[in-house]
């Protein structure tokens, strides 16, 4: 994408060659407006990848060690996105190293399929979880919103919900959750139940690709198509060995004879198991040899990042925008976040009650190329600017289209 002689934005060829609509995305890193930007190395992994064959077992295994080393985890394992990774990760939690077990998912008849999670904890991503066949069992409730000091979820609480049920204890990492990970993580290594974190969109910073399992999570669950800018359909879990070796399992092509088994050991230990399972609840979840190529070599590349000055570069952003914006009227435009987990600064941008955020959301939205905005504030009549997918003249563009639809 780049802008034309009288600063339009121009489209890609292939957008324009489908008759679509393409997106200036101001909004970040959101699946429904294609993630993020594949590296260029990435790009050029798969396409390499492309040309040739191999076995996808040990490509996993070698996603694995890399995983390994960069999380600290005693294994890991590419899925077809993150929420794959937790449908997976359940599935793991649930059926262990039971090859009938594994053949009956969804049916959890007879296993135990609970899995406990605080209610402040809930989203629609947890879908995932419930079509491996686990029962989720929310204890909690919302007190810390009525600003009366108590909290959501207190440990107790978690605590007295694990039973002879529970297969697992779920997560969902923002900077707002209760409790804190290490009590949870506490709790539910007493009683034997392993942990698994939703921390799809938790990198940067990079040292959160770490931080999940050496507090003792059992399976973090990231995303590879935001941040680290692998493939969109790509997500990755880190952890127990024999949990990912349960999701391999789950998930690889297992149509093969016994006698011809041969799966690579780093992955998977063919003693461990009664026989080769079939085809498992991760099978329709396929990940290719291009995206597993594409996937490795972004996070290679993501790690040896200077997130420093990637950082600065988006606060500059993010300063500009809001520089730009606070000289119009009705508007007040302030730079958030950028700290501690926080994955990029944003300009939030505030309206007076003479506009509404919700119908300059849809106007920008209804334009050619499209421009998507943060969105998630219209109802206190906010919108945001997450630079984190602009450059300096797309940046420079949403702040035009943005004043221009006032």
């Amino acid at each position: 994408m780049g802008l034309s002689p009288d600063g339009r934005v121009e489209q890609t060829d292939i957008y324009r060659e489908l008759g679509v609509r393409e997106v200036v995305n101001a909004a970040g890193t959101k699946t429904r407006i294609g993630g993020s930007l594949i590296r260029e190395e990435a790009l050029e992994a798969m396409n390499s990848a492309a040309e040739g064959f191999v076995e996808l077992g040990d490509l996993q295994a070698r996603a694995s060690e890399l995983i390994r080393d960069v999380t600290g985890a005693e294994a890991g394992y590419v899925t077809s996105g993150a929420d794959a990774g937790l449908l997976l990760g359940a599935a793991a939690a649930i059926a262990g190293s039971d090859v009938q077990a594994m053949d009956r998912l969804p049916d959890t008849d007879g296993l135990a399929d609970e899995i406990v999670m605080p209610r402040t904890h809930r989203t629609g991503y947890d879908h995932a979880l419930r079509a491996a066949g686990a029962t989720i069992v929310d204890v909690g409730t919302n007190d810390f919103h009525l600003g009366t000091g108590a909290t959501n979820v207190e440990p107790w609480e978690i605590e007295r919900a694990i039973g002879e049920e529970t297969a697992a204890v779920g997560y969902v990492q923002k900077s707002y959750t209760q409790p804190d990970l290490e009590t949870v993580v506490e709790i539910a290594h007493d009683h034997d139940v392993p942990v698994i974190v939703d921390a799809a969109a938790e990198v940067p910073p990079i040292d959160n690709l770490e931080r999940f399992v050496e507090t003792g999570a059992d399976l973090v669950v990231f995303s590879g198509g935001k941040a680290i800018r692998g493939p969109q359909t790509t997500g990755i879990v880190a952890g127990r060995k024999d949990l990912i070796q349960s999701i391999a399992l789950q998930h690889l092509d297992m149509h093969v004879a016994r006698e011809a088994w041969d799966p690579p050991r780093e992955l998977i230990d063919p003693d461990s198991v009664d026989g080769v399972p079939r085809q498992g609840i991760g099978r329709p979840m396929k990940v290719g040899k291009e995206e597993l190529a594409g996937l490795i070599r972004a996070l290679e590349v993501f790690v040896d990042l200077d997130y420093d000055a990637l950082s600065a570069e988006w606060q500059r952003q993010a300063e500009r925008a809001a520089d730009a914006l606070n000289a119009e009227d009705h508007l007040t435009a302030t730079v958030s976040g950028g700290e501690g987990e926080n994955v990029s600064p944003v300009t939030e941008v505030t309206l007076d009650e003479t506009l509404s955020a919700v119908e300059l959301v849809k106007a920008l939205r209804d334009e050619d190329p499209r421009v998507y905005v943060g969105a998630d504030g219209m109802g206190d009549n906010e919108i945001a600017i997450n630079p984190m997918c602009l450059d300096d003249e797309e940046l420079d563009y949403v702040v035009e289209r943005i004043r221009d639809n006032l």
